[in-house]
C-alpha cells in the first residue's frame, strides 16, 4: 500500500494517525465502528484498484469466453459439447440447449484452479506485501490496532472472493446469452424449472462458491503473517492449495480427504437438483468455517505478537 493509500485509511505517512497523537491506542476514532468500516472500504478500494487485481479478474472473465467459444465451434462443426457420444464434464453438455449452463460450467472449471489461485495471490500479499513495502508499520499506528486491521484485511479478501466469483458468473451469463438460447432449465434430477428460478439458482451457487473460498482465504492470511515477502506468501499459499488437491485425489488417503478444504468445493452442483440436496453443501460451508476459525485465530495470534520494525 502506498503512502497515499495509508493516508486514505486515516494514517499519516510520517507515522501518526491523522488528527491523533501517536500512542493514543484505542481512544477516540479507533473505537468507532464507522472508522473500522472506513478502514475496510479503504483496503477494498486499494485492492481492487491494483493492476495485479485487475489482471486476475480479467483472466477469470476470459475463462467463460474461451469455454463458450470452444463449445460454439464444436457444435457448429456438427459435434457435441461433450465430445464423442455427447459425454463430458457436468453442465458442459447442456450449454448448447441453454446458455445459463455456461455459468455453472465456468464456475466448475475455475473453482479447482483459477479462482483459488487468485485468492491465494490476494491473501498471501495482504500482510506480507505491506511488510515488504514498508507500509505496515504506518497502518499499525492507527488507533484501530492490529486486531481491527487484521479483520479489515480478512474482510477484504472475502469480498474479493465474492467479486471474483461474480465476475466469472457475469461473464459466463453474457457469453451464454450471446452464443446460445436461454429458457427453462432442466435440473440434474431431470425436472424443469423456469428461467427465473434458474437465475436464482445461479446466484445462490455463486454465493456458495465464494463462501467455499473463505477457508483458503484464512489460510493465506495466516501464511502472510509468517513472512515479510509477499511473493513467498503467495507461492506458499498456492503450494498448499496444490498439495491439498493432490492429496484429495489419492484413494489411499480417503480417511483424511473430508478434512481437506477443497474436498467439497464442487458440491455446489447439488444446488441444481430438485429438490436441492443440501448435505454436502452444508459440510462444505461447515468445513470452511472451521478453517476460517482455526487459521484466522492463528493469524491473529501471530500478527498481534509480531515485531514490526519496517
Amino acid at each position: 500500500m502506498s503512502q497515499a493509500d495509508t493516508a486514505s485509511a486515516g494514517v499519516d505517512p510520517t507515522g501518526t494517525a491523522s488528527g491523533e497523537v501517536m500512542g493514543t491506542g484505542e481512544a477516540g476514532r479507533g473505537t468507532s465502528p464507522l472508522w473500522t468500516l472506513g478502514l475496510f472500504r479503504s483496503e477494498l478500494v486499494t485492492t481492487l484498484r491494483r493492476w495485479r487485481t485487475l489482471a486476475l479478474l480479467g483472466v477469470l472473465a476470459a475463462v467463460p469466453v474461451l469455454i463458450g467459444i470452444a463449445v460454439r465451434i464444436e457444435t457448429g462443426n456438427g459435434g457435441s459439447a461433450g465430445g464423442p457420444g455427447g459425454e463430458g464434464p457436468a453442465f458442459i453438455t447442456q450449454i448448447t440447449n441453454n446458455g445459463l449452463f455456461l455459468v455453472f460450467a465456468a464456475l466448475a472449471a475455475t473453482l479447482p484452479v483459477f479462482l483459488p489461485m487468485a485468492i491465494g495471490v490476494i491473501a498471501g500479499d495482504s500482510i506480507a506485501g505491506e511488510a515488504n513495502a514498508g507500509t505496515l508499520r504506518y497502518l499499525l499506528v492507527a488507533p484501530a490496532g492490529r486486531t481491527r486491521l487484521l479483520l479489515a484485511k480478512y474482510a477484504t479478501i472475502c469480498a474479493f472472493c465474492l467479486v471474483a466469483t461474480l465476475v466469472v458468473a457475469a461473464s459466463a451469463l453474457a457469453v451464454g446469452a450471446l452464443f446460445f438460447p436461454l429458457g427453462e432449465v432442466t435440473t440434474i434430477s431431470g425436472t424443469t424449472i423456469s428461467f427465473g428460478d434458474g437465475l436464482l439458482r445461479a446466484a445462490l451457487i455463486a454465493v456458495v462458491v465464494a463462501a467455499s473460498l473463505t477457508g483458503m482465504a484464512a489460510l493465506g492470511l495466516f501464511v502472510s503473517t509468517l513472512t515479510g515477502s509477499g511473493i513467498a506468501a503467495m507461492a506458499t499459499t498456492i503450494g498448499l492449495l496444490i498439495t491439498a488437491q493432490i492429496l484429495d485425489t489419492i484413494p489411499q488417503l480417503h480417511a483424511i480427504q473430508p478434512y481437506l478444504f477443497p474436498h467439497y468445493w464442487l458440491s455446489f452442483a447439488d444446488l441444481m437438483r430438485e429438490p436441492v440436496y443440501w448435505d454436502e453443501v452444508q459440510k462444505n460451508l461447515g468445513l470452511q468455517a472451521v478453517y476460517a476459525a482455526v487459521f484466522g485465530s492463528a493469524a491473529w495470534a501471530r500478527f498481534t505478537t509480531k515485531d514490526i520494525t519496517a
